[in-house]
Parts: C-alpha cells; sequence; structure tokens
C-alpha cells in the first residue's frame, strides 16, 4: 500500500508546505485508477503517483501553485486536450486529479493525522471531498460496496470524490525457506506488509530475513496474535504437517482472503484428508490452494514465489 498520507503527514509535521494530489476519475486507459495519489513537497520533492509518469511534471506544477493560494485544483489532462497530450498523457485515457494543499481551513493536518491513525490501526475508513474544496470528512460506514471492492470514486448522489483507505494488505509467510527470501521481496514491491513465521530459529533469522518483522513463535500462535482479516493472505512453505496444519486450523476460521499451501497434488490430497478427520468440511478446504501459486512451469525458488504471488494477486482482483 502507498505510504502518501504517511509522507504528507510527515513533512507537513516538519512545516513543510505539502500538497495532496488524488485521482478522482479516470476515462479509457488511464493509466492510474481513481485513489492513486502523489504527495508534493514546498521545495519540489515529491512521492508517488497519479500518472505512471505522463503527467507528473504538470501537476507537481500545479500543487506548487495550490501552495501559493491555499486553493484546492480539479485538474483535468488527456489525449484529447492539445496541452495535456504535450506534457505526456499518450496512453489514450483522461484523468481528473484533485489537488488539495494542507492547510486548517481544509485539508487540515489534524484530518491528514487521524486518516494516518486509521490506516496505522487497520481500519477500514473513507475520506470524503467535495471536488470543489468545500467540505470534507472521515467516514466509516456508508460505503459497504465501495470498501469490499476497494474502489474510490466519485459518488453520483452526492458529487463527493470517495476515498477509500482499507487496510494495507498483508502476507502471512509460514515457513522462513528459500522461496520465502523471495517472496518477501517481491511483497514488499507489490505493497503488501510481510510477516514471516517460523520456530526454527536457524531458519527465521534477521540475517536471512532483515528489513523483515519474523516471528519465532508455532504458527497457530502466531496467526492468532496477528489476527488475520479480510486483507491478509497466508502462504504456508514448510512441507512438515506438524507446522502446516496448526496454521491452516487457524487460517481456516479467518476472513483470509486467501490461503495457500506448498507441495504436490499427493500432498495437497494427504493435507485434505487429515483437515477432514480433525472436522473441517469440503467448503472450508476448497479456501486452500495447493499446490500453491499459478501453474506457469515454475522451477527455481525466486520463480515459484512469482507464481504465488500472481495467484494472491489474481484472488485479490478476480475474486
Amino acid at each position: 500500500m502507498d505510504r502518501i498520507p504517511e509522507q504528507a503527514l510527515a513533512w507537513a509535521k516538519t512545516g513543510q508546505p505539502v500538497a495532496l494530489a488524488t485521482v478522482v476519475e479516470t476515462w479509457g486507459s488511464a493509466p492510474r485508477r481513481a485513489g492513486a495519489q502523489l504527495v508534493v513537497a514546498g521545495d519540489g520533492t515529491m512521492m508517488g503517483s497519479v500518472s505512471g509518469g505522463c503527467v507528473e511534471g504538470a501537476v507537481v506544477v500545479e500543487a506548487l501553485e495550490a501552495l501559493e493560494d491555499g486553493k484546492t485544483r480539479l485538474l483535468e489532462y488527456g489525449v484529447s486536450d492539445g496541452d495535456a497530450f504535450a506534457v505526456g498523457l499518450a496512453c489514450g485515457g483522461t484523468i481528473k486529479v484533485l489537488a488539495e494543499p494542507v492547510r486548517p481551513d481544509g485539508l487540515s493536518i489534524e484530518l491528514l493525522g487521524d486518516l494516518v491513525a486509521a490506516r496505522a490501526a487497520r481500519e477500514a475508513v473513507a475520506y470524503e471531498v467535495a471536488l470543489d474544496g468545500s467540505a470534507r470528512q472521515l467516514t466509516r460506514v456508508g460505503h459497504a460496496d465501495r470498501f469490499r471492492r476497494d474502489r474510490s470514486g466519485v459518488d453520483e448522489e452526492t458529487g463527493r470524490f470517495i476515498a477509500i483507505h482499507n487496510p494495507p494488505l498483508r502476507l502471512v509467510i509460514v515457513g522462513a525457506v528459500h522461496i520465502a527470501q523471495h517472496l518477501v521481496s517481491m511483497a514488499r514491491e507489490a505493497g503488501f506488509d510481510h510477516v514471516v513465521v517460523d520456530p526454527r530459529d536457524a531458519f527465521g533469522s534477521s540475517a536471512r530475513f532483515p528489513d523483515c518483522t519474523l516471528m519465532n513463535d508455532w504458527p497457530d500462535a502466531a496467526l492468532r496474535e496477528i489476527g488475520l482479516d479480510a486483507r491478509s493472505a497466508v502462504v504456508l512453505l514448510t512441507h512438515d504437517p506438524k507446522l502446516d496444519d496448526p496454521a491452516l486450523h487457524v487460517a481456516l476460521g479467518s476472513e483470509a482472503f486467501y490461503i495457500g499451501a506448498l507441495g504436490s497434488t499427493r500432498t495437497q490430497a494427504s493435507r485434505l484428508a487429515r483437515l477432514a478427520e480433525a472436522g473441517f468440511d469440503t467448503v472450508q478446504t476448497a479456501r486452500i490452494h495447493g499446490p500453491v501459486g499459478l501453474d506457469i512451469g515454475a522451477a527455481s525458488p525466486a520463480e515459484i514465489a512469482v507464481s504465488i504471488l500472481a495467484e494472491i494477486i489474481q484472488t485479490l482482483r478476480r475474486p
């Protein structure tokens, strides 16, 4: 998940002038979907993207002007607009971008702080803002379908933009094996928070997994402590029923959107038989992706990690 609101708040707290630019509507083959953000500081430093690079420069200029006059701006760029085409939106799409300066009478540092706090607490929240910047608020109810689909957009009834801030995606990997080392780095790039669980200290060490949250505990206890929710994916890589099965017992009782387990077709059949004996029915065990990953002919640990992450994303985006 992009950390744009967090960066905006950090800069604002240092006294830097800050503006947030957010894609509010798209048409055609626009490169970023509604909700994509770019933050710009008063010295021109920026983070994030609203167009994959096509019109970033033009948006930065507008954001800096918004910082000077304190006014919210609604910008539009598209292939039919000669000026916009000149700055690079040649992909054939059109986007509208809302540029909001962080200031007391608009997007205040207090409101931004509340948004960041909700995100840190893994609390789903919606940021509602009028496109002329005249009103804005945080809400936690009233947008059930948008929360479910993780879709920001302009509300047809109110005309306000609704920015959905779901909890960050999280990947919990049980088994600190070679595949996990590749999967962690790939998941990080894809925006997943990640946790590696393995009671074996020799496997789950900081030397093998630098800059990673490690839990040297039994998987069932660790998963209960983590608290799997609907934004969580679980991947089991140990090949050891003593570790995998307790983890599955917890995962199958959770709202995790993805559960995958490494092993052959024969291994999966044995796993399902053990779960049946433990009282799990076929509807519950059908949630397990096993053998884990898309069937792309992956052979090396890195290729297997690619197939796993691809299947996780496919499950998330095309349920």
